[in-house]
């Protein structure tokens, strides 16, 4: 190819390639994070939902949960099939080390994560009207968080995981911001930001949990609410990504 040639090649590369670079500019995303898990792109996966980087630091008794992707953060949610059982939830996950109990859910015995999550067929975060329109029952499908419990469930698939349930009859002690489903999940108001490729939450916590030892991953996935809405109620069905590629949990609260 001639010089010329090239040279006007690379000139319309060049506003696709500082775009790129300037996704990633700002110094308070994930990826630019020391300790933070990174993950390399995957082409096969929706670009809003491949991660780059998972990261968690703390500063006081706030803790920040961000997670930089490769493409816009939030962007993607799922379809509504216009039902609760088959509904579908889209998500971003921070799985933990931290106890269950410790958040408040008595007999918890899976992994704590923190989730941003988005599902326009039902609602459940009754204390909170994320679209603002007055009512509190109908917005779903707005990117909202909930501290959940994993565990395995066989139910679900083989090796699958689960919103752990509650067994029918049974009353543990929930945290106050339970939504009355049964399973152990919380709403606890934490509102998701997104910028760009990075989503970002914060969270307040006691003295005693900032100081504990944290280990984090990140991941993306979807759930889907049991066809019949009984247990297992909410499964894990597709896992998009996962930042350390194997759930380990080998990043480290950072200070």
């Amino acid at each position: 190819m001639p010089i010329t040639s090239r040279l006007f090649s690379a000139a319309l590369m060049l506003p696709a390639v500082l775009c790129a670079q300037a996704a990633f500019a700002d110094a308070n995303y994930a990826v630019n994070q020391n300790g933070a898990v990174l993950s390399g792109k995957n082409a096969e996966i929706d670009r809003n939902y491949d991660i780059l980087a998972a990261h968690v630091h703390a500063a006081g008794n706030i803790v920040t949960f961000h997670m930089t992707t490769n493409g816009a953060a939030g962007e993607s949610i799922p379809d509504a099939v216009g039902t609760l059982g088959g509904a579908e939830v889209q998500s971003y996950v921070w799985p933990t080390s931290l106890d269950p109990e410790g958040i408040g859910f008595e007999g918890g015995k899976g992994v704590l994560a923190l989730v941003a999550t988005s599902h326009p067929d039902f609602d459940d975060t009754p204390l909170f009207d994320e679209d603002g329109d007055g009512d509190l029952t109908n917005d779903g499908a707005k990117w909202h968080s909930h501290w959940i419990v994993l565990a395995p469930n066989d139910a679900c698939g083989d090796g699958a995981l689960a919103v752990q349930d509650i067994p029918k009859g049974a009353e543990p002690n929930m945290p106050a911001t339970w939504p009355g489903l049964p399973i152990y999940i919380d709403s606890p108001g934490y509102s998701p930001v997104f910028d760009g490729p990075e989503i970002t939450i914060k969270v307040p916590f006691s003295g005693q949990l900032t100081a504990a030892a944290l280990n984090y991953d990140g991941g993306t996935a979807a759930l889907r609410v049991n066809q019949n809405v009984h247990a297992p109620l909410l499964c894990v069905f597709d896992v998009f990504d996962i930042a350390s590629g194997d759930l380990s949990l080998p990043g480290q609260l950072k200070r």
